[in-house]
């Protein structure tokens, strides 16, 4: 169905975009790209972008029926449709009215500037596993999204499968920064960035992260207004005005991971510092943790040593093998190469502790060090005190400035970031269910759990 025409097109005010120079290469990149994905802050002007790249696609796509979905429909009728007057309406006003397409919401299009051809957008809902339902039955050119992370799966799955017969495939999703683990990363956009980067995804990848002050449209008096609503460097801060994937809610260590997301992170130092400090004597015994992984978890290595005193805890450095295919001989060779590792740099590894809960690989990880030539490294069962005291042992010391970890942690900084409480626990849990690195959290409380006493005694 087209719409009349005839002295109806009344273009009365332009509509005063200021993109930034972030917004416009992410906006022109949109034209090569079938996946453009804009993430970051809250009011950093990425669902303007997308809106704005799609509406110019829809100008000369080749397909008639095209989605615009959000966490639910009035969302997407808020944030796309309309978007305090920078939504489609908005563009195409004079040229689109709001209908019904089949029994869903649309908005129709017709006019000059889609050269007198229909399209239409379908608004819909995607926040739970029935959403789907609604988009069923149509093949759709384009999809744009808002909230992608307040998706269901099953919404995700349908619409992609929708869009793959269009004559000019394009989506376009925005979000603001969630669990670093979240799905929508694991199975979308890392995954797909992955695969980028290594030639395999076809159609071009757009990504970009934008933060508050990349919004022009802002004042900076608007901006500082925004600002001050949150306590600077919280969680919040970090990552509604920085944009930086976190998690807000449930955190175990919300002291690490707020220090941690710092621009200059006061708890990280080079490894040629930590060297140093073995070199001085400043470190005692240098103690690796080991844990075992089942079930799909991975075997985690972390090596750590307390300083004089029993002052600070140092984490040196951390490893995680997650291989399904792992036999105990190679699990062996890589307990021995870490080992070597750590030897090479530190000069030293005093003793192992592994998790005591598999006998029989430890016999195995014995063997290895000895035929390696390393049998003077005692490699001992985990003393696995409980849970809640090595975590109260460990936010005691970073609480307090006395735990410092290099930049050959990486997946242990990454499962300190993520670690929570499980929420369907009345007591105090930690959340076990495969969002956050157990294994590696684990491994270092091994490391170090023998020691915890002279650390809770020693004052700073």
């Amino acid at each position: 169905m087209r719409l009349r025409q005839k002295n109806r097109v009344r273009k009365r005010k332009t509509i005063p975009y200021n993109f930034g120079g972030k917004h416009q290469e992410y906006i022109r990149r949109c034209r090569d790209c079938t996946f453009n994905f804009a993430e970051g802050a809250v009011r950093a002007g990425k669902t303007i972008d997308n809106v704005y790249a799609f509406a110019h696609e829809l100008k000369t796509t080749p397909d008639k029926i095209h989605l615009a979905t959000g966490s639910t429909m009035a969302n997407a009728k808020l944030n796309i449709g309309d978007a305090n007057g920078f939504g489609l309406e908005w563009i195409f006003r004079g040229q689109s009215r709001w209908g019904q397409y089949k029994g869903n919401d649309c908005l129709y299009i017709c006019g000059p500037a889609t050269g007198n051809r229909t399209r239409i957008v379908i608004f819909a809902g995607g926040d739970n596993s029935g959403s789907f339902r609604k988009i069923r039955g149509n093949s759709y050119g384009m999809w744009i999204a808002t909230e992608i992370n307040l998706h269901h799966d099953t919404m995700i799955q349908e619409a992609f499968n929708r869009t793959l017969a269009s004559k000019r495939r394009k989506i376009f999703w925005d979000l603001n920064p969630d669990h670093p683990k979240a799905p929508i990363y694991a199975n979308y956009i890392d995954k797909y960035r992955d695969l980028n980067a290594e030639g395999k995804l076809l159609g071009g990848y757009n990504y970009e992260h934008f933060t508050i002050f990349d919004n022009a449209t802002l004042t900076e008096e608007r901006r500082q207004e925004i600002i001050s609503q949150y306590e600077e460097n919280s969680i919040w801060f970090i990552r509604d005005i920085l944009g930086r994937r976190s998690i807000a809610n449930g955190l175990i260590y919300t002291k690490f991971a707020t220090l941690s997301a710092q621009a200059d992170n006061p708890l990280k130092i080079s490894v040629n510092k930590a060297k140093q400090m073995s070199e001085r004597r400043e470190l005692l015994g240098i103690t690796i943790g080991v844990d075992f992984g089942g079930n799909g978890s991975g075997h985690g290595f972390v090596c750590s040593a307390p300083t004089v005193g029993y002052k600070k805890l140092v984490a040196l450095a951390s490893e995680l093998h997650t291989d399904k295919e792992i036999d105990p001989d190679d699990l062996g060779e890589l307990l021995v190469l870490f080992v070597k590792r750590m030897r090479q740099t530190y000069g030293r590894v005093t003793q192992i502790y592994c998790d005591s809960a598999e006998p029989v690989l430890i016999r195995g990880m014995r063997k290895a060090i000895t035929q390696a030539g390393m049998g003077n490294i005692p490699v001992m069962y985990a003393l696995k005190d409980r849970i809640n005291d090595r975590i109260f042992a460990f936010t005691t010391l970073c609480n307090t400035g006395r735990f410092l970890y290099t930049d050959d942690c990486e997946t242990l900084e990454d499962a300190l970031r993520t670690a929570v409480w499980n929420p369907k626990f009345v007591g105090m849990d930690r959340l076990d269910d495969g969002t956050s690195d157990i294994d590696s959290l684990d491994a270092f409380e091994y490391s170090y759990e023998h020691d915890i006493k002279y650390y809770i005694e020693t004052r700073s």
